[in-house]
């Protein structure tokens, strides 16, 4: 699959800035009703699902530093008035890598935070964030604290259905096929002891890491 070009950087670091200026409040509203908050990089065309027969390349030097800044500033504002309200909360940095435009900043509270505190799966052999692939951002990660996860693509063993749920019988069997095909490659499979309605397995495929920071 082609990448597509990607061009005006200038107009998309001001977005950047958008971005982050409107993203600087917690919203106490959502937090209140669903206990939970999030902020993705909303920033065009990452945000975008692709409509062409191409991907889109994840960002690259000074405009992924910017959206990173963001995220820092957006934590570090968040945790301000966090700490006015003085009630518990998760408040974490999701640092991905390779697919970065997916990082995000996530609060929760109340019966969410186990839910946000076990979201990933921490792999036996861990390893450190390279913080010196993030250039003048050193000092600013560095006051936080990383763990390692692992960012990855989930499916389980209601994913093809019967071949009733198709349009038509030949894409129940390319469904079948692809889903066939996938599972030849390496993956975790995590069994539930309850049934989730037909799902009994699911099947984790690895696609990067994640990168879960706190401040210090």
């Amino acid at each position: 699959m082609k990448q597509q070009k990607i061009r005006g950087n200038k107009r998309r670091h001001l977005y950047i800035e958008k971005w982050r200026l409107e993203n600087l409040s917690l919203r106490f509203d959502l937090l209140e009703k669903y206990k939970s908050d999030h902020i993705d990089i909303i920033v065009h065309p990452w945000c975008d699902l692709s409509m062409i027969n191409s991907s889109i390349p994840e960002p690259k030097a000074k405009t992924r530093a910017l959206m990173l800044n963001g995220l820092i500033d957006i934590y570090e504002s968040w945790k301000r008035q966090l700490d006015d309200s003085g009630l518990p909360y998760y408040l974490k940095i999701w640092l991905y890598e390779p697919r970065f435009s997916r990082s995000q900043v996530v609060c929760a509270r109340g019966n969410k935070i186990e839910h946000y505190e076990n979201a990933f799966f921490m792999p036996d052999e861990s390893t450190e964030l390279r913080i010196g692939n993030y250039g003048s951002l050193r000092s600013r990660l560095q006051n936080f604290t990383w763990d390692h996860c692992l960012d990855e693509d989930h499916y389980d063993n209601s994913e093809v259905g019967e071949p009733e749920n198709y349009a038509t019988r030949q894409d129940y069997i390319d469904t079948k096929k692809w889903f066939e095909k996938i599972m030849k490659k390496p993956h975790r499979i995590t069994r539930f002891k309850e049934p989730v309605g037909e799902i009994t397995e699911m099947y984790s495929f690895k696609r990067g890491n994640v990168w879960i920071g706190e401040l210090k």
